[in-house]
């Protein structure tokens, strides 16, 4: 794939992603600064938990349910036990503390001890001393079940009974805003439905738990919250938090908090039983069946319009099927509400949306959770109104965009930059790709050498518009805390923030470059023996650890240049620093860093925390998100209606993001977010029957090839800082992820006629039978 700049056929309204083969300056934000990591990456030499290694290791395996819903009557672990090789199995019954954990609730059991709640849950574990063994042993654990009928169906679950003595709905917002009894001229209705999209990161789970000479044990993981998994792992281990250590070992790809805790909880179980580092790493089908997956849900909407195209109210039903446990399923049912208009004014809105327990695989926090799925939902809609008017749905769209000042349904004012109308502008008005003047020159969607006749395909122009908010919502705290340190000419970063392929470590490099003109930056390694970050979600570490980066460096500035400009008799503002050197506005004062340093050590440790938020109220009313971020997306696509296939043929994107901190990592974000989104749009479902996960492998389960994305054309940023927020940067990542998928539903819509309600999007629902 390449970017704007790397494209000449693309429309570039920005200089700010430079081509490639610039030469770019050294350091500093707004420079292309590539990871410290990328070479070890590229090499297979980067060193992720699958790969570690201890004296005495010992192998896990964990045995789970092959059922979706059951009663466990007995476990006898006897014959796994007697195994050679076998040095311990757990089960619920040697959970010394809190037998249940989880994101956002703690309702999930490290082990199922009465009931299974859904396909794949642990029942136990087995360390051993070769990983063949420990598979064996786990599978000759013997477990008596009686099967019960699942709850596969979100709307059955209100009559159901109990799954979880929680019950059964996990939460109900009704948001109420404006005149209930209002109608427009003119109505549209549909009903929706979103699929079941894995995060499917490149690495499967893994770890190594170690066991401490004080009783405590170690874990090294893939984490993205160290500080949650270790207060989780000292509940359920019934240890002091300062007997628990979680270190961070690379993230093999990450789209939220993607691990599975109890991977880590039942890993400490076994090195603290039985006194060996214990190893862990998991099969694909265990990742499929363990991790949280992004909500399946059936949304059912009808918008009012005037004769003109103007909305006057929209009233949704939102239902989201959160599996067998909640994590951080009331969050995406309040970004999914609070969204559910998308980034237009409606002056009055009636939602009503519900979360549920059902025996279907467990959902979570996936990038752009909740705001995925209603726009897939409200752009259909919006489709719907244009041709229902004959208005070009592009033309629509704008008679309704978003500003800044306008007002959220939830009653909350858009405060930050929403320039809506400039993205929307900015891809409506890029040229279309042309049509092959000859048959041989098709691609055609099947591929290129797919069957299918160019007779019969059908080319259509879709549109989406996405919000998403960035950091915690509804009064969660959010801060971090980061450390500069500096001796001689080298800068150390010391924060828990973990890097996900976010780029965080080399937006920190810059940070301390740009502020105290040192190139040599190194980011430490992250544990818990640091102060907290928090997780790696919403685009919180450039938000609100980049921002401690910045505070901490600034301090550090201040310690560095005091003494000087006490001795020129001037302030530390009429002093600048740039590439090692410290001058003053006169060209008096002209010095090195490492020569002002004179052998101290300077360091300064500082925390952000963003303005706070508030909880959504009865109504579904509250200030609930610090800010939103923006981005509109144009999807020209190739449909063969004989066979249903399609072939996304041009992606052109704008996108807000305050400001653009590396231009290489903001395109190279951009493009990905993009593919997650022709995937939840064409191929990727994790499917279940009965509520039993169907092949969960990645040949069952299909992800977008590089024959299924065409280049994304980024053909304009817009950089309006967000003045609450450090540096004025935005969130990338989510919202070409949200966006996507909707504008590749209305380019199929455009080209078949069919109303296309479903993601991803069936080749039945492409196809026009005659």
């Amino acid at each position: 794939m390449g970017g704007a700049a790397d494209d000449p056929g693309s429309v570039t309204t920005t200089s700010l992603i430079p081509p490639l083969t610039a030469e770019p300056p050294q350091h500093g934000l707004g420079v292309s600064l590539p990871p410290t990591d990328a070479d070890a990456k590229t090499q297979g030499t980067f060193p992720y938990a699958a790969d570690l290694w201890a004296e005495g290791l010992l192998w896990a395996a964990v045995l789970r349910s092959p059922h979706p819903h059951a009663r466990i009557l007995a476990i006898d672990t006897t014959a796994a036990q007697a195994m050679p090789g076998v040095y311990a199995v757990v089960t619920h019954a040697d959970v010394p503390g809190d037998a249940a954990h989880g994101r956002g609730v703690a309702d999930r059991p490290v082990f199922a001890c009465d009931l299974v709640r859904h396909h794949g849950e642990p029942i136990a574990a087995v360390a051993a001393d070769h990983p063949d063994t420990a598979r064996l042993a786990a599978a000759a654990i013997a477990v008596e079940y009686e099967v019960l009928e699942p709850v596969t169906d979100p709307e059955q679950a209100f009559s159901a009974e109990p799954l979880h003595p929680d019950g059964n709905l996990i939460r109900h917002i009704p948001l109420r805003f404006g005149d209930p009894e209002i109608t427009g001229e003119v109505i549209v209705e549909g009903l929706y439905r979103i699929g079941r999209q894995d995060p499917a990161p490149i690495g499967a789970e893994a770890g190594l738990a170690v066991p401490r000479p004080d009783g405590g044990v170690e874990l090294y993981t893939a984490s993205t919250d160290p500080h949650a998994d270790r207060d989780l792992a000292a509940a359920c281990f019934a240890l002091e938090p300062e007997r628990v250590k979680v270190v961070v070992t690379g993230v093999p790809g990450a789209m939220g908090d993607r691990e599975d805790s109890g991977t880590q909880l039942a890993l400490g179980l076994l090195a603290l039983r039985t006194g060996h580092p214990v190893k862990l790493a998991a099969t694909r089908e265990e990742s499929f069946l363990s991790h949280a997956h992004r909500h399946p849900t059936l949304l059912r909407y009808r918008h009012h319009a005037d004769a003109d195209g103007k909305l006057v109210k929209v009233e949704a039903q939102i239902l989201m099927d959160a599996g067998a446990y909640a994590d951080h399923s009331a969050d995406a049912l309040a970004a999914a509400v609070s969204f559910a208009c998308g980034p237009y004014v409606v002056p009055h809105a009636f939602i009503e949306g519900w979360a549920v327990r059902t025996n279907n695989p467990p959902s979570g926090h996936v990038r752009g959770e909740g705001a995925m799925q209603v726009c897939a939902a409200y752009e259909g809609q919006m489709d719907k109104l244009a041709a229902k008017l004959g208005l070009d749905p592009a033309e629509l769209r704008m008679r309704n965009v978003m500003a800044t000042g306008d007002l959220l349904p939830t009653g909350q004012t858009v405060t930050c930059p929403a320039p809506v109308a400039e993205l929307l502008r900015a891809v409506r008005d890029v040229p279309l790709p042309e049509v092959p003047a000859e048959e041989d020159e098709w691609i055609l969607p099947g591929g290129p050498d797919g069957a299918g006749d160019p007779a019969a395909v059908r080319r259509g122009v879709g549109y989406g518009l996405g919000m998403v908010h960035m950091l915690g919502a509804e009064g969660a705290d959010e801060v971090s805390t980061a450390t500069v340190k500096v001796s001689g000419s080298v800068a150390t970063v010391i924060c828990a923030a973990v890097e996900t392929g976010q780029g965080f470590t080399t937006l920190a490099r810059q940070i301390v470059q740009e502020i105290l003109g040192i190139e040599e930056v190194h980011v430490a390694p992250v544990d818990t023996d640091q102060p907290p970050a928090g997780p790696a979600c919403h685009g919180r570490h450039t938000w609100v650890s980049g921002g401690a980066v910045e505070r901490a460096a600034r301090m550090v500035r201040t310690q560095l240049l005091q003494p000087l400009a006490h001795q020129f008799g001037m302030s530390t503002e009429l002093l600048s620093i740039a590439d090692g050197k410290i001058t003053s506005y006169d060209g008096v004062l002209s010095t090195t860093v490492a020569e002002a340093l004179d052998g101290k050590e300077l360091w300064a440790t500082a925390q952000c925390r963003p303005h706070p938020t508030e909880p959504l109220d009865d109504s579904g009313q509250g200030d609930a998100f610090v800010g939103m971020a923006f981005c509109a997306v144009r999807v020209v696509v190739d449909v063969d209606v004989e066979l249903g296939s399609v072939r996304v043929v041009d992606v052109a994107v704008a996108q807000d993001v305050g400001r653009v901190l590396n231009p290489r990592q903001a395109r190279t974000r951009i493009e990905a977010g993009i593919t997650q989104g022709i995937g939840a749009a064409l191929t990727e479902n994790l499917r279940t029957t009965g509520g039993l996960v169907r092949r969960p492998d990645l040949t069952g389960y299909a992800l977008p090839t590089a024959l299924d994305v065409p280049p994304v054309h980024i053909v304009k940023l817009v950089e309006e800082r967000d003045v609450v927020a450090p540096f004025g940067a935005k969130a990338i990542s989510a919202v070409p992820v949200v966006t996507a998928p909707a504008a590749v539903a209305s380019a199929v819509r455009a080209a078949t006629g069919r109303p296309v309600n479903r993601l991803p999007i069936r080749p039945q629902t492409a196809a026009m039978t005659p």
